[in-house]
């Protein structure tokens, strides 16, 4: 038990050594990317500095396994360099039982960072988001969806427009059930609201929403009822287009698990696509098995003594091995969003194949 312990916390370090390592050189990085990007009257050398530290944490977290597949190599080259994989098999200690160790706290921080550091990747990107688009000029997310429907505003130089529906086609294109309230402008001396339209759908077409069976309230009035009026087609102009509303949503990993189960429903509910959250739900619970595969991976090349002269060729194949799982497991995300294959085998296949592979190939190198 105290040598799986002693693997355990020797893997913990170093994995912490080389993600801190990681994120300081991403900081000094992105810093440069975000003064790239912003014009120099736009953000100051300080503004960069928050900006990184707000986008890092997401390329931290997406290169996880990258970090675990590294500190898996660092791990045991040193203990073969040291010899102390020749003292444990010596002892009667299989290979199999001292990649346990590492294996398990692969997984120990996958769940940790699932649970944790997951939902603060979502916040360090929403807030990013935000900041990015102010220093950009540009409008905040159009986009939101609730139990109560989806809530969609635009905007222009006359004022907001606040969208209400109750539900959409998959691709947002057309809003059933749907409600606009024009917002007159912030300097304008008159009320907030100024109308009110309902209409049974709105088709979003370039520079407009046509609207049909649309009734029109006019509220700058005494009775906005009496001087309603009624039209079969009405059109509201609207600067916005499909691409804008997509990307309203947001990418799933700017939303924290804790909150994407009931964000699924509230898609589902609408009449939007849920899918892509879907599988992304799926392959985040299939993380901590990923990073343990990785472990097994990277075991299953360098499990060798040091004296051996293939050791340059075996981390090359432990590198170009992990790498291709990872790159598989992107792949089959992509297919899983595009409905070509089921959620479950795009998010659960990928790492129990990694698994099964390292696995079996660590048993006929070391075992066999």
């Amino acid at each position: 038990m105290k040598l799986q312990l002693y693997f355990a916390r020797k893997f913990l370090k170093i994995t912490l050594g080389i993600f801190l390592g990681f994120a300081a050189f991403l900081v000094m990085l992105d810093m440069v990317e975000q003064v790239r990007r912003f014009d120099s009257f736009q953000i100051t050398l300080f503004d960069a500095f928050r900006l990184s530290l707000l986008s890092v944490p997401e390329t931290l977290y997406s290169i996880l396994p990258l970090v675990i597949m590294l500190a898996t190599l660092a791990l045991f080259l040193s203990l073969s360099r040291t010899s102390e994989l020749v003292v444990t098999r010596a002892a009667g200690r299989s290979a199999i039982r001292a990649m346990f160790a590492p294996a398990f706290a692969a997984a120990a921080v996958g769940v940790l960072a699932v649970t944790v550091f997951n939902p603060i990747v979502a916040a360090t990107k929403k807030v990013y988001d935000q900041r990015a688009t102010q220093f950009a000029g540009q409008d905040a997310s159009a986009l939101s969806v609730s139990r109560e429907g989806l809530w969609l505003r635009q905007g222009s130089d006359d004022g907001q427009t606040v969208i209400r529906a109750a539900r959409s086609n998959p691709d947002g294109s057309t809003l059933y059930d749907v409600s606009f309230v024009a917002m007159a402008p912030h300097d304008s001396d008159g009320p907030a609201a100024i109308s009110r339209i309902q209409a049974s759908s709105a088709t979003l077409t370039p520079g407009s929403w046509k609207l049909t069976d649309a009734k029109i309230w006019p509220l700058d009035v005494s009775n906005p009822e009496t001087a309603a009026t009624f039209r079969a087609e009405y059109e509201v102009p609207s600067p916005l287009t499909l691409e804008r509303i997509r990307d309203s949503f947001g990418e799933p990993a700017a939303i924290p698990i804790w909150e994407l189960p009931a964000f699924i429903r509230a898609l589902d509910a609408a009449g939007f696509s849920a899918r892509k959250h879907r599988v992304w739900f799926q392959m985040e619970l299939a993380q901590p098995l990923f990073l343990a595969a990785m472990v097994m991976i990277g075991a299953g090349f360098t499990m060798r003594h040091t004296r051996s002269t293939r050791t340059g060729l075996m981390v090359m194949f432990a590198l170009l091995f992990g790498f291709s799982a990872f790159f598989i497991r992107n792949i089959a995300q992509v297919l899983g969003q595009n409905g070509d294959i089921p959620v479950i085998l795009a998010a659960w296949a990928p790492p129990i194949a990694a698994a099964l592979l390292s696995l079996g190939l660590l048993l006929h190198l070391e075992d066999g």
